[in-house]
């Protein structure tokens, strides 16, 4: 039974569009958009070009001035973004922008806990799903400390996804994958993000281990930048995360044509996404 004031429970839409992805044969794309870069209004027009390239699900960053997990392509779009004036308000506006332009795919917030707790867990995550929001990710919380978020989020009816690193103990995924929904957000390197030229092997180990504790579906992230990278994780995953060179493509050139080099990089990630038919 819900507590009183909750709110009821949207769909799972999240864990639907990766679903309905790997039901296709093919792993889902979850691109990482920061909100307000290169420039203030543009998010909406870059999120709309990356789902018609085939993103499944969008990943929305709120900056934050002390990105510990950054890799310096996301920070430096976070401190611009800062400049810009984005706040958690206007990031909650930027999605109402969104969904008014006619955009359904499912939205993760992704954001560091001290930008939460200053608008209050209750009041970001109700606004968070007024707004449109469907998922929420703390970078900086350990799934041992996110119980206070995890109640704000289940009253408001969104998913908080859960990090897990290569370094996560047993106890530690376990834990994580108890209240979990959407999908299990599995770090595929030590360190920050930041686009790399190869994936760590370690990653399917713990993928693997994730799998003993949930059906929920596995999003790999940190250094996915190839379509080469895609086929990789494709093979023990279900979602690629793909961020930094996301980030690097729509800083490189003019502003204008920002949401078509989105578009284009997407697409090209494409061919990477179909997964390979085990025989039995």
């Amino acid at each position: 039974m819900l507590n009183k004031g909750t709110k009821n429970m949207t769909t799972d839409r999240i864990r639907q569009a990766i679903n309905k992805a790997n039901n296709e044969g093919r792993i889902a794309l979850v691109p990482y958009v920061t909100i307000d870069f290169p420039t203030p209004g543009i998010t909406k027009d870059i999120v709309r070009s990356i789902t018609e390239a085939g993103a499944d699900v969008i990943e929305l960053g709120m900056p934050f001035s002390d990105p510990l997990g950054d890799g310096p392509t996301i920070q430096a779009s976070g401190h611009k973004a800062l400049e810009n004036g984005v706040t958690p308000t206007t990031c909650m506006d930027t999605v109402k922008e969104i969904r008014k332009a006619g955009i359904d795919t499912p939205i993760v917030i992704m954001g560091y806990y001290n930008n939460i707790l200053s608008m209050g867990l209750d009041e970001f995550c109700s606004n968070a799903h007024d707004a449109g929001v469907d998922g929420i990710i703390a970078a900086d919380l350990p799934a041992a400390e996110a119980d206070p978020l995890l109640d704000a989020v289940d009253r408001a009816g969104l998913a908080l996804i859960p990090l897990l690193a290569l370094t996560s103990t047993e106890r530690a995924i376990e834990h994580a994958c108890k209240r979990a929904r959407g999908f299990i957000y599995c770090i595929s390197v030590i360190g920050v993000t930041g686009a790399r030229a190869s994936m760590s092997e370690r990653v399917k180990i713990l993928a693997d281990n994730v799998r003993r504790f949930t059906d929920l579906p596995i999003g790999i992230g940190f250094g996915i930048s190839t379509a080469d990278h895609v086929a990789n994780v494709a093979e023990y995953a279900d979602g690629a995360v793909v961020g930094s060179e996301l980030i690097n493509r729509i800083a490189c050139g003019d502003v204008a044509d920002a949401p078509k080099r989105a578009e284009t990089f997407i697409r090209s990630l494409i061919p990477g996404t179909t997964r390979k038919v085990v025989a039995n």
